[in-house]
């Protein structure tokens, strides 16, 4: 059938209002699980630094003669460390037209934007905290950088053919190596190292073929379903081990290639300047906020923690 003739449709409309939802669908990830667990300290120099100490091994042979002089055991000075604080900022800007406008799906414009780039700058600092990098000291040309968690673990490690650890002092990264797949043995290795050096990691962190490889180990080789909600429980959530338990989460932000075994008690985020945002000066019809943080990690003990590196991703 046609349309009769004369009819006057949607087509042939010229005034019909736009149908523009006032939702903005964003589904880009916003989690920080390593910073939201981790303590906050204050930093009070670019250089943040702190001291590390341990014990010497304990004795099954100590023992001494009734009535004997006492002998001075030796003492070791404590270990003073420290890494570089970082800037890490966004600047949006946006024009006085455009903040005049009625924008669909929110209000002012900078507001929006200032929003947008405040979650981006969030994700940006979990990735600097996590990431196998060497820190940076920085002068006039070259920006300060933080060494992040995989430059600092060196006790409890298991790698890949031709891959070394770090000096455990932020001073150089992690030398990658051959990847291969992630065994279970190797994780139970890699606790059972870090609970003999006092360690209580409480945290693995993963990407996600990792988590997924996680799921798969054979401790959790029991699948269940629930008859109520007819659902198959095949993910590992929580990883109970001789040790202790550890929650097994699974972060976008850090290399896929490592399993971080983590005592979150044994990190910190040192901040020098909190999460702020201050307004530019104008050069003409448009606005500018600088939003930063300057911050480091505090790496307080990292032989309570390990590391699987050199994992495949695929």
């Amino acid at each position: 059938m046609t349309q009769p003739a004369d009819t006057f449709s949607s087509y042939d409309a010229i005034g019909n209002r736009e149908d523009l939802s006032d939702q903005i669908w964003n589904i880009a990830p916003t989690a920080t699980p390593f910073m939201s667990r981790i303590a906050r300290t204050t930093a009070t120099a670019t250089n943040h630094e702190w001291q590390t100490d341990t014990l010497t091994a304990a004795s099954a042979t100590n023992a001494v003669i009734e009535g004997d002089d006492a002998t001075t055991d030796a003492s070791t000075p404590t270990v003073r460390l420290g890494n570089n604080t970082q800037i890490s900022d966004k600047v949006p800007r946006v024009t006085g037209t455009q903040r005049s406008n009625d924008s669909a799906g929110r209000g002012d414009e900078m507001d929006y934007q200032v929003a947008l780039r405040g979650k981006e700058l969030k994700r940006d600092v979990e990735s600097s905290l996590l990431a196998n990098n060497a820190k940076v000291a920085g002068n006039d040309t070259t920006a300060r950088e933080l060494a992040g968690v995989e430059s600092w673990i060196t006790t409890n490690t298991d790698f890949g053919a031709g891959g070394a650890d770090p000096t455990g002092d932020g001073t150089d990264a992690r030398t990658d190596g051959t990847q291969r797949a992630f065994l279970e043995s190797q994780l139970k290795t890699v606790l059972a190292a870090a609970a003999d050096a006092g360690g209580d990691p409480d945290f693995i962190s993963v990407g996600s073929f990792n988590k997924q490889a996680i799921s798969a180990f054979t401790g959790n080789a029991t699948r269940e379903i629930s008859a109520t909600e007819q659902a198959l429980n095949a993910a590992v959530h929580v990883y109970v081990s001789d040790f202790g338990n550890l929650e097994v989460v699974y972060n976008r932000f850090q290399r896929d290639r490592s399993a971080l075994v983590l005592d979150t008690n044994l990190w910190a985020m040192a901040v020098l300047r909190d999460f702020q945002s201050v307004d530019l000066a104008k050069t003409g019809d448009t606005d500018r906020k600088q939003m930063l943080v300057e911050y480091t990690l505090e790496a307080r003990q990292e032989a309570g923690n390990g590391i699987i590196a050199d994992l495949s991703t695929s």
